[in-house]
């Protein structure tokens, strides 16, 4: 079952087979080259979701309101194009052309714009029409989560565009004006973002690592939280006692039980300058509010550790073991998890009383996250942001979802026996349930 939400729930729109559009797109090619019988393509209030046009050339067509949720445009030329208000949610935008496209209003969300150019292109807000005839309300152009790696956007009008979580670097934004935008928690590593109008931009956690940002944090717009070069906090590498030797002194003092050693605390440091934890045998360390950003945790073991508000954003985490760790307020955002062992332990034997102790994740941003085939029995997820995240093949018995915003989630082939299931908000992207999900 889909239940997908598009930009365009509330409106009735026809539909096109990929054949019909196919037919669409050659009477576009002999229009633009001025041969005789072509028409120029021109699709209003049409769902064309998940169809291909790629590599094809549709410059100047007009292509509005028009629903196009994954489908295959890489590659193809949309420049002096028209696509108002269109629903581009997940689609494969890589390599497109939109030089002057008109884009207004449109949603954007959770797609691949890797080395597209939109150069020059109005990305200002746009109303959805009703009825024909009216627009309801005004919105900018959503890019949330979108990856927007080596695309450029100079000269372009993106006034109160969406760009929260995005994917954008080594992005070239000179000159374009992005008055008001979001960029809460953006990737902007190695942008070029000179002469750019940031006046009143959003940009909460954002990452600007190798960019100069001369002027920029003087233009009223949100930096707080934001990482640069700039170390937030103090680095592993300023630390009195080298990592190696806490990390011996830590395990002594797990095999012992507390007796000998001392606990390894890493708390509010950024570790980002190993770039690598890859295999490390860290369980019961304690990093609350450490930065492990793009950092690669390869099969790391942190059982039982203790990272809360820990920025684990873009992190290459697959396979790794956190059995029963505490991830409250944690960011995920755009993390390779896939594999991971997030099941609960159990403390205690049978002379003491037995803890069980599941995965916490209350709190935590784990939007565009790929948890496929984790093992996540008994999991919270309480007040989650779960926004695209993946949980394909995901083992969720138990979990609990109660207040988790959870909008176009994976769950296929999920197994969700008796969780717990009151998020805040509908639940799109969702296999049915066998009615055993409370």
């Amino acid at each position: 079952m889909d239940t997908r939400i598009t930009l365009h729930q509330t409106l009735k729109q026809g539909t096109l087979t990929q054949q019909q559009l196919d037919a669409m797109v050659e009477l576009h090619k002999r229009f633009l080259v001025g041969r005789l019988g072509g028409r120029r393509a021109m699709l209003q209030n049409m769902d064309i979701s998940g169809l291909s046009l790629k590599g094809s050339d549709m410059r100047q067509a007009d292509i509005s309101g028009c629903s196009m949720m994954g489908m295959n445009l890489s590659g193809a030329n949309f420049q002096e194009a028209r696509l108002y208000t269109c629903d581009l949610s997940g689609a494969d935008l890589s390599r497109c052309n939109f030089v002057r496209a008109d884009l207004r209003g449109s949603r954007i969300e959770f797609a691949d714009l890797k080395g597209a150019n939109l150069n020059n292109a109005d990305l200002r807000v746009g109303g959805v029409a009703r009825d024909g005839e009216s627009f309801g309300a005004v919105k900018g152009v959503n890019f949330k989560g979108a990856n927007l790696s080596g695309a450029k956007l100079t000269g372009s009008l993106a006034g109160q565009a969406d760009f929260s979580d995005a994917i954008m670097a080594g992005i070239n934004i000179m000159g374009a004006d992005l008055r008001d935008a979001k960029m809460n928690g953006a990737d902007l590593s190695g942008a070029k973002v000179v002469g750019a109008n940031l006046m009143g931009a959003k940009m909460k956690a954002a990452i600007f690592t190798g960019v100069d940002l001369t002027g920029m944090t003087e233009n009223d717009a949100d930096f707080s939280e934001a990482i640069t070069d700039a170390n937030i906090g103090r680095s592993v590498k300023e630390m009195e006692e080298p990592l190696v030797s806490m990390i011996e002194t830590h395990r002594l003092w797990v095999e012992s039980e507390g007796k000998d050693g001392r606990q390894l605390d890493l708390s509010g440091i950024d570790m980002r300058p190993l770039e690598t934890l890859k295999a490390e045998k860290l369980t019961a360390m304690k990093a609350v509010g450490a930065r492990f950003f793009g950092m690669n945790l390869y099969k790391a073991e942190m059982q039982s550790a203790a990272l809360d508000e820990c920025d684990f954003r873009r992190c290459d985490m697959e396979a790794a073991d956190f059995r029963g760790s505490t991830f409250r307020k944690t960011r995920f955002n755009h993390a390779n998890l896939r594999g991971c062992n997030f099941d609960p332990l159990m403390f205690g034997n049978a002379l003491a009383e037995k803890r069980f102790s599941p995965s916490d994740f209350t709190g935590a941003s784990l939007s565009y996250a790929d948890f496929s085939n984790c093992s996540l029995k008994s999991a919270s997820f309480k007040d989650a942001d779960l926004t695209f995240c993946n949980f394909s093949g995901a083992d969720l018995r138990e979990a609990d979802f109660t207040g988790a915003i959870i909008e176009n989630v994976n769950f296929d082939d999920a197994n969700l026996d008796d969780a717990i299931m009151r998020p805040t908000g509908g639940i799109f992207k969702m296999k049915a349930l066998d009615g055993d999900a409370e």
